[in-house]
């Protein structure tokens, strides 16, 4: 029986388009884990591979992982921004009201030191503080912490969506964990309430060394 060469034509284009397509997808895919490889990576080398002496980590890893929440913070000029804009830098985060006692003036301190420790490195961090509710801010929180060199940030957050993404250990309140989110945006780590900050400096050094992103 003869064939019809219209619909030979029209099947081999057809096969060439399905063939496109897989090319294209696994092209896609190829260059979403070429993106992600170093994040991946430190992931296993931190948490899977053992480093030398047998040391093990000492935050937590947070299960599953959280991405950043798609809402808008304010900056200290009260303008909104998303949380997305801090995507590509590794962010330690503390939370607190705007009436900062003792142990939230603390952890500004630890955050800023743990950054400038870093040396070099230390612009691939960036040092959040997350004020929730109302209030002033102690001008002299701002002068010691919310300056260039510290580089922290102080952004307002609604503290039911605070709450929502930041998952405390039992037993604790986010207000006294100090949280790690890597430059994918997702929320990876928290530390134990007041902080070794030798130890957390430690940690992130090593993330840091293991990925080159952020």
């Amino acid at each position: 029986m003869p064939t019809d060469p219209g619909a030979d034509r029209a099947a081999t284009q057809d096969t060439r388009i399905d063939a496109r397509t897989r090319k294209g997808r696994i092209q896609m895919l190829l260059l979403l884990l070429v993106c992600a490889s170093p994040v991946i990576a430190s992931y296993l080398t931190f948490y899977v591979i053992k480093p030398a002496g047998g040391e093990t980590n000492y935050g937590t890893l947070i299960e599953p992982q959280r991405p950043l929440p798609a809402v808008s913070v304010t900056d200290e000029r009260g303008t909104p921004v998303p949380l997305a804009q801090f995507r590509g830098k590794w962010l330690l985060v503390s939370t607190d009201a705007a009436a900062c006692d003792e142990a939230c003036a603390k952890k500004l301190f630890t955050i800023r030191q743990i950054r400038a420790g870093q040396g070099k490195e230390r612009e691939r961090i960036v040092p959040v503080w997350l004020i929730t509710g109302e209030g002033s801010i102690d001008p002299r929180l701002t002068a010691a912490y919310n300056e260039p060199y510290a580089g922290v940030r102080f952004l307002r957050i609604d503290g039911e969506a605070a709450r929502r993404w930041l998952p405390p250990a039992e037993g604790e309140r986010i207000e006294s964990t100090l949280y790690l989110v890597d430059p994918l945006g997702n929320l990876m780590m928290r530390f134990p309430k007041d902080p070794d900050p030798k130890k957390v400096h430690s940690d992130l050094n090593r993330l840091l060394k293991y990925s080159r992103i952020g």
